[in-house]
């Protein structure tokens, strides 16, 4: 998930990759922004990228 989120996907995009509704998605989406501390999707993208989560 964070992956795709990382390539800038929508949710919509997210729920259509991942065959989940759209909500799930965007639940998905708040649990890792709360995992990781993050307050937006471009820092959890660079949050992942740091970590070496996108290799």
């Amino acid at each position: 998930m964070l992956r795709l989120v990382a390539q800038g996907l929508s949710n919509r995009a997210l729920a259509r990759s991942l065959v989940i509704s759209e909500h799930t998605a965007a639940n998905h989406v708040r649990s890792i922004l709360l995992k990781t501390g993050c307050d937006n999707r471009t820092r959890a993208a660079r949050y992942a990228a740091t970590q070496g989560l996108l290799d």
